[in-house]
C-alpha cells in the first residue's frame, strides 16, 4: 500500500473516530469546528481543480460560494426547506454563474483574469448587499436546517458525518476528474496553452468546463455553511474570503489532491489556536505562512508526499500526443 494512500485510510478512521471520542473529553464544541473545517475543505478542494490543475488565479471563487449559501436561505424564507431541492439549486446557481463569469473571464490572460474574476465577485457582494429583503449588509437567518430523508441536519453527529461524506466523496470524483483525459488535458492547458492549441484541443472549452465544475462545488460548500451556521450574509463573498481559500491551496498544495483540504485544516486550527493565544494572531500567523512558502513551495501535501495518483509523465506525453 502506498505512502498516501496508508494516511488516508487513518486519516479518515481518525475523523470518523473523532465525534465519538470528543466528548469523553469534554471537546464537543469541537466537533463543530471540524466539521467547518470539512465544509472550507471541499471549498479550497473545489478551487484547486481551476487553480492547481488549471493554473488559473481565480481570485472570485467566493462569489459561488455565498450564491450557494444564500440560494438555501432564500429558498427556506419561501418555505422550501427540503435538502432534496435546495443543495441540487444551490450548485446550480453558482454554476450558471460560474459558467457565465467564465465565458468572458476566460478570455483574458494572467493580472486581466485575476482583475475581472475579482470584479465580477465584489459586482455579487455589492449585489447581495442592496437586497435590503434578504438582509442586506445584515445578512439573514435561518431558522431550520434543510430537510433530507431519513437524516436529522438538527443533530450534530448526523451533519458531521454526512459532510464528511460528501467532502470524501468529492475528493474521490476529484481524483478521478483528474486522472481521466479531462483532468490531463487540463493540466496540459496548464503547462502549455499554446502547444495545447496547435494539436486541436480546445482549449477555452476545457477551462470553462472547470471553471463551471469548480463553481458547482463551491456552491454545495456555501449550501453546507449555511446549514452549518444557520446564516448567511455577504461577508460570505467578498474578496477576503476568496483570498483565504488561495491561501489553503497555496499552503496544503496547490496541484495535489488532498492540498485544498491539508490547507483548510491547517489554517483554520492555526487560527483557532492562535486567536486563543494572543489577540495580535494574524503576525505569527503570517510568520508561519512565511515558513511554509520558503520551506515548502510545493505545500504541505508536497512536503510529505501527499501526491494524488496522477501520473505526470501522462501529463507530459499529452502535448506530444495527437488528438
Amino acid at each position: 500500500m502506498s505512502t498516501s494512500r496508508i494516511f488516508t485510510v487513518l486519516a479518515l478512521a481518525v475523523l470518523i473516530a473523532f465525534p465519538l471520542l470528543a466528548p469523553l473529553y469534554g471537546m464537543e464544541f469541537y466537533i463543530s469546528f471540524v466539521r467547518r473545517i470539512f465544509i472550507y475543505a471541499l471549498a479550497a478542494s473545489a478551487l484547486n481543480l481551476v487553480l492547481g490543475y488549471g493554473g488559473l488565479v481565480a481570485l472570485g471563487h467566493a462569489a459561488f460560494f455565498g450564491a450557494g449559501a444564500y440560494t438555501v436561505g432564500i429558498l427556506a424564507t419561501e418555505g422550501v426547506d427540503s435538502g432534496l431541492i435546495a443543495w441540487p439549486a444551490a450548485m446550480l446557481v453558482s454554476g450558471l454563474l460560474a459558467f457565465l463569469t467564465g465565458a468572458v473571464s476566460l478570455r483574458t490572460r494572467g493580472v486581466y483574469f485575476i482583475m475581472i474574476t475579482l470584479a465580477f465577485a465584489q459586482m455579487i457582494y455589492y449585489l447581495f448587499i442592496s437586497l435590503r429583503q434578504y438582509g442586506g449588509e445584515d445578512g439573514m437567518n435561518l431558522y431550520n436546517a434543510s430537510q433530507l430523508p431519513g437524516l436529522d441536519l438538527s443533530n450534530d453527529l448526523v451533519f458531521y458525518y454526512l459532510v464528511l461524506a460528501i467532502l470524501v466523496l468529492a475528493l474521490f470524483l476529484f481524483q478521478r476528474l483528474i486522472n481521466a483525459r479531462f483532468g490531463q488535458a487540463l493540466m496540459g492547458t496548464r503547462e502549455n496553452e499554446s502547444r495545447m492549441q496547435s494539436l486541436g484541443y480546445p482549449v477555452y472549452r476545457i477551462r470553462l468546463t472547470a471553471y463551471t465544475i469548480s463553481g458547482a462545488v463551491m456552491g454545495l460548500a456555501g449550501a453546507l455553511l449555511a446549514n452549518h451556521n444557520l446564516f448567511v450574509s455577504p461577508s460570505l463573498m467578498n474578496w477576503t474570503q476568496s483570498a483565504d481559500l488561495i491561501i489553503m491551496v497555496l499552503v496544503g498544495g496547490i496541484g495535489l489532491l488532498y492540498g485544498g483540504a491539508l490547507g483548510a485544516f491547517v489554517m483554520l486550527v492555526l487560527e483557532e489556536i492562535l486567536r486563543n493565544w494572543t489577540e495580535y494572531w494574524h503576525m505569527p500567523l503570517g510568520i508561519l505562512l512565511l515558513v511554509v512558502v520558503f520551506f515548502a513551495p510545493k505545500g504541505l501535501a508536497g512536503l510529505v508526499r501527499i501526491r494524488s495518483a496522477v501520473d505526470p509523465a501522462k501529463t507530459a506525453g499529452l502535448a506530444k500526443e495527437q488528438p
